[in-house]
């Protein structure tokens, strides 16, 4: 304990001349409190080893036991190092013997272990630190080292590769209601990920898949992994997807006549007014929203094909892509949902705001070396969004939608889907 007491001898008189230069000199408080400030921080950065190095000491002495009953020997030290404030610091490490063998330090492994640092690393990059700044991005009160661009990188690519394997690895939660389903490309390449909601309207990243394209063959390999993990396939459950075709033919090809689908309003609208002329785009919008808006299916069924064959004479390509797959945009009415859980679970905004925190991550990478690095960093970004997920907006009328879904299937129930 001398050394700690010699240490914090030398803080005290520090302290002491400050205080008797600030009463002395008029010059800025702040100047005196700033420099104070850093003293501690080196001091008590300086404690927190000496504390590592008080347990390693503690250790060796009870391994080693009494005089004259020794069974194990102290064997001199070496230099080594621990993990501490997201870098490798240079420690010397006291050595034991046993047996003509090295006998191991279970303190000096746990401070040593590298996924502490990993975890560092791995805070700092999902915060845009990049690399190349990440030396000068962490605390500066101790000498360290392993934080170097190419050092980072791989703590980086072992950190995310953890995170990837948890989340396709972790089980899927019981009692989901809702499953949405949507791709985004990543340097070329399709990822699909899939997002869950229970009763509570707490929302869960279930997993994604990596395909060329966003086909009917990575969405099946997507779902069929999800029931391995637990997700029930013989209960109904609402499917949110967008427009594409490959999404819902893999849900028909898994999930059968239990996937209630519910098509994207937003994709489906834009699908529209982007095959119609500029002055009639206003128009076009503020009647399917109108129709989307009434409570009852039949009558909003009835305005939507009145719309497509307003549409049919002048814009026929229009018209056909409304009428395609047009059931399905009311099947949230045709499950009876209040308004405000009905507007939330009529579009994939969920997961589009996933993909924009993803691309916003992802921004500064300027080369894609494969598909593992894409879902390696898709998956850190996903996690990360979870981290700030609040519940789903109408979550309360969700208890009403599972009785719903948990009813027998019926002609009418199929219907509706």
């Amino acid at each position: 304990m001398r050394k700690c007491e010699k240490e914090r001898e030398q803080a005290r008189r520090k302290a002491e001349n400050k205080e008797q230069r600030l009463l002395a000199a008029a010059l800025p408080v702040s100047q005196y409190l700033t420099e104070a400030r850093q003293d501690v921080e080196a001091f008590a950065a300086q404690l927190g080893l000496t504390v590592m190095r008080r347990i390693m000491e503690e250790e060796v002495r009870s391994q080693v036991g009494e005089w004259g009953k020794q069974t194990t020997h102290r064997h001199g030290q070496q230099t080594g190092y621990v993990v501490y404030a997201g870098r490798k610091v240079a420690m010397e490490r006291p050595r034991l013997r046993r047996d003509d063998k090295e006998v191991s330090l279970a303190s000096y492994e746990a401070f040593q272990k590298n996924g502490k640092l990993q975890q560092a690393v791995a805070r700092q990059l999902t915060r845009q630190c990049s690399t190349r700044d990440y030396e000068g991005a962490i605390d500066q009160c101790l000498k360290g080292y392993g934080i170097k661009r190419s050092c980072v990188s791989r703590h980086w690519k072992a950190a995310t590769t953890q995170e990837l394997q948890q989340l396709m690895e972790r089980p899927v939660p019981q009692e989901l209601l809702v499953l949405m389903i949507d791709g985004k490309f990543f340097a070329g390449q399709c990822i699909v990920a899939a997002i869950g909601i229970d009763v509570q309207g707490k929302k869960h990243v279930l997993g994604l898949w990596h395909g060329a394209t966003e086909n009917a063959t990575v969405v099946k390999g997507l779902l069929e992994d999800l029931v391995a993990r637990g997700l029930d396939s013989e209960r109904k459950i609402l499917v949110v997807i967008d427009g594409a075709k490959a999404l819902r033919k893999a849900v028909q090809m898994v999930l059968g006549e239990n996937g209630l689908v519910q098509r994207c309003r937003l994709h489906k609208e834009r699908n529209v007014l982007d095959q119609l002329p500029r002055e009639k785009q206003a128009q076009a919008k503020w009647r399917l929203r109108g129709a989307w808006g009434q409570k009852d299916p039949e009558t909003a069924e009835k305005e939507l094909r009145k719309t497509a064959r307003w549409m049919d004479e002048s814009w026929p390509m229009a018209a056909a892509s409304l009428r395609e797959g047009l059931e399905e945009t009311l099947t949230v009415q045709k499950l009876g949902m209040g308004y405000t859980l009905a507007r939330s679970l009529s579009n994939t905004n969920l997961m589009e705001g996933c993909f924009a925190q993803a691309a916003h991550r992802t921004r500064r990478v300027k080369h894609w070396s494969g598909a593992h690095m894409i879902l390696r960093w898709s998956a850190s970004a996903l996690l990360a969004a979870e981290k700030n997920f609040k519940r789903l907006n109408g979550c309360e009328q969700l208890k009403d939608l599972e009785k719903i879904l948990r009813e027998p299937l019926t002609t009418s129930t199929l219907k509706a889907a």
